[in-house]
């Protein structure tokens, strides 16, 4: 949610910055900016739309000169998406400069002050009110940049990753942040500033990720120094090595990037599971879960927090780890966790999910639970990410970078991830046969190759999104593990096509959905026959029996559902615990090829954001 990128060195700015807004694009946004020193002044350019809009406003308004510059990509809170209200912001005065992730709470109350004492606001946002803050602390103060944003940002109250250019000091950017990411690429006499690092991959492997209430200043031909917001101490910071390459977040020859992140699958799933699972010789290596088994072995439960298509994995989990390991799991949207007041004990275990490790929600949920004394367990797929390193322990999902907004790898990675530790706690405290336990490795193991299996229905899906592209409502059902799957199925189709959908237990569909099944009705049943099958055959002949629409995802070969179906789309067979790794393969796809054919931005789905770093 917003993108932030920024260059100090010896290189020219402008084509930095901007294909650094474009690798950020992912994040969602609605309007863009880009401000560049050009040796005497400030030439800024902003515009509502994408960055492409951005790159012909430059081209008609200002210089592309300088070895200075901070762009931004935003994604509307304070003020409607338009020209003025885009990033980035001047200062009164036109001295100072500022892009900004987050939102400050308490803006209102420092506009008010700010007027009182003659300042003026062009825009809506609390952006502007933070910069004028900042000048009118280094005005008054008569203090140097650096210390002028230190004060201001001990006066908001909110979460904020910003960056603070000063004209009359131009050989330095001032950077800070608070609950929203912030990473400082390490170059020869060169700093990049980025939301993430893919913005400066190419230029360099070395990173450092501000933690929260840090602030630094990068200059040229000097040693960056990072200090405490609140002290003033000083912070001897942690480089660290980024491990994917410029090609991984592009897109390889697929028309989009949530079509090569399905089908990067089968090597996401095998990337997350290698060094780990040993199936041959019945073993699971988790350092995390290694170093502290008796936590989750002496636990009176686990909660599972997460937001999204995390929460629909952590679904999947609880079905998991109580069927497997029989420890009592509770999941919890992380976004509700913490307004209400829950029980928590040194002897619970939270497991915290989220892709990007960097959810707003979820770190809220984080530190609550730290703060009453449970142990705490991370599962994200991003290196470095705060949840990384908020939490007690973790494990990574190894998915690669994920640029959709809608996530797809990010679920089945997860589950694996989730999968392998409860497996290995069902192995630990005895719930498990050692037959059944080598069974379900082996199992786990042909997943990659099962996926590329399912994958290849692809044209067949197609041909069914064709049929259905049109419909105003959709319903999806499951029972058991595929519940969950189920409701993944219908956000991804209302993420990406704008097309209402609800997923249901399929033996809820009496209780109420049933009144909506007509001819002009497409329900997509998950009908895998492992777990109550015949039961959610019953459910299809009670939906046709209505005239519903069916469209059923079924087990290679299966002929019952297939002949009541108006269509049915087939997955190789595994155990049960396994199906959601594969029954959510098709959903992906036809949600994807739907959105394609109603010509919807897939990629950056409208009001969405990929990261979300505000609550």
């Amino acid at each position: 949610m917003c993108g932030i990128v920024g260059y100090i060195g010896h290189r020219k700015a402008y084509s930095i910055v901007m294909e650094g807004l474009k690798r950020l694009e992912y994040r969602g946004y609605d309007s863009a900016g880009i401000a560049l020193y050009d040796g005497t002044d400030i030439k800024l350019a902003k515009t509502k739309g994408k960055v492409a809009d951005l790159e012909q406003r430059v081209k008609d308004e200002i210089s592309t000169e300088g070895t200075i510059g901070i762009g931004h990509t935003r994604w509307a809170t304070h003020g409607v998406p338009n020209d003025i209200n885009s990033h980035p912001h001047y200062s009164n005065s036109g001295d100072l400069v500022i892009i900004h992730n987050g939102i400050i709470e308490n803006y209102e109350a420092i506009k008010t002050e700010l007027i009182k004492r003659g300042y003026v606001f062009k825009s809506d946002t609390d952006t502007e009110v933070l910069i004028n803050l900042i000048e009118e602390v280094k005005k008054k103060q008569k203090v140097k940049l650096g210390k002028a944003v230190q004060l201001a940002l001990n006066e908001v109250v909110g979460a904020y990753a910003i960056a603070v250019f000063d004209k009359n000091k131009p050989n330095e950017i001032v950077v800070a942040k608070l609950g929203s990411p912030l990473a400082i690429g390490i170059g020869e006499d060169e700093f990049f500033i980025a939301s993430d690092a893919s913005p400066f991959i190419e230029y360099t492997k070395n990173a450092i990720y501000l933690e929260d209430e840090e602030m630094a200043i990068v200059r040229r031909n000097k040693k960056i120094k990072i200090r405490k917001i609140k002290d003033d101490s000083e912070v001897n910071p942690s480089m660290q090595e980024l491990k994917f390459n410029l090609e991984q977040i592009e897109k390889g020859g697929y028309e989009h990037f949530m079509l090569k992140e399905i089908h990067e699958q089968p090597n996401a799933i095998r990337d997350t599971y290698r060094g780990r699972l040993l199936a041959k010789e019945g073993i699971i290596r988790m350092a995390g879960i290694d170093d502290n088994i008796e936590k989750f072995l002496n636990a009176n439960r686990i909660i599972i927090v997460a937001c999204g298509t995390s929460w629909h994995a952590g679904l999947v989990a609880e079905y998991i780890f109580e069927d497997l390991a029989r420890i009592p799991v509770e999941v919890e949207y992380a976004s509700e966790f913490r307004y209400r007041n829950p029980v928590i004990t040194e002897k619970d275990v939270v497991i915290a999910i989220s892709q990007s490790g960097e959810t707003a929600d979820t770190l809220a949920a984080i530190k609550l639970a730290k703060s009453k004394g449970a142990f705490v367990f991370g599962v994200c797929n991003v290196v470095g990410s705060t949840i990384a390193r908020e939490t007690n322990a973790g494990a990574y999902t190894h998915a690669g970078p994920e640029i959709g907004v809608a996530s797809t790898k990010a679920f089945t990675t997860q589950i694996t991830v989730l999968t392998l530790i409860a497996l290995k706690l069902a192995k630990s405290n005895g719930s498990m046969s050692n037959s059944d336990f080598h069974h379900h490795l082996q199992e786990l193991e042909l997943i990659p190759e099962k996926v590329k299996e399912a994958l290849k229905a692809d044209e067949h899906i197609k041909k069914v999104a064709e049929i259905y592209k049109d419909a105003k409502n959709c319903l999806y059902l499951g029972r058991g593990y595929n519940f969950p799957v189920a409701l993944e199925g219908a956000l991804k189709l209302k993420e990406i096509s704008y097309i209402h959908a609800e997923g249901y237990p399929a033996a809820e569909m009496k209780h109420g959905p049933i009144a909506l099944i007509d001819e002009q009705m497409p329900v997509f049943v998950i009908a895998t026959k492992k777990g109550h099958y015949e039961k959610v055959v019953s459910n299809i002949q009670e939906i046709k029996s209505r005239s519903g629409k069916i469209i059923g995802i079924v087990t290679t070969g299966d002929v019952d559902v297939k002949n009541v179906a108006d269509h049915v789309i087939e997955v190789p067979e595994t155990i049960e615990s396994l199906t959601p790794l594969l029954t959510t393969i098709p959903l992906q796809l036809l949600s994807y090829h739907i959105a394609v054919m109603l010509e919807k931005n897939v990629d950056q789905p409208r009001n969405l954001a990929k990261s979300v770093t505000v609550e």
